[in-house]
């Protein structure tokens, strides 16, 4: 699977529990950690847990291990490190105080229409 194909299927899977804003940079080019970073919002920490624990449950029966992660106690900001695909899952207030977007400013929005 192309690394793009695993990044929208990333964010197929979470968008089944509503995550909000979905947001794809390709930061590939910018960084050596990872190609591409997913960020989605939830409305409180109890979604941003379930996102969590749906995209978990979702990437592993694709097939898929997860290499780290970070927040899903707390549930206001989670990391998920799929290694080329990193998904940042924040709750909502959380994410316009670590502000990614302005922070990754020059790294290309990916379409995430179809």
């Amino acid at each position: 699977m192309e690394t793009i194909d695993k990044a929208k299927l990333c964010l197929k899977i979470i968008l089944e529990r509503k995550a909000e804003d979905p947001v794809l940079f390709e930061v590939g080019k910018l960084t050596s950690m990872t190609d591409y970073f997913l960020v989605v919002s939830g409305q409180s920490s109890r979604q941003v847990q379930s996102l969590y624990q749906h995209l978990l449950k979702g990437m592993k029966k694709a097939g898929f291990k997860i290499r780290g992660v970070e927040g899903e106690q707390q549930g206001h900001w989670i990391l998920m490190d799929y290694g080329d695909v990193i998904v940042h899952i924040f709750y909502q207030p959380f994410r316009e105080l670590y502000d990614l977007e302005s922070l990754w400013i020059e790294a290309p929005r990916v379409s995430i229409e179809g």
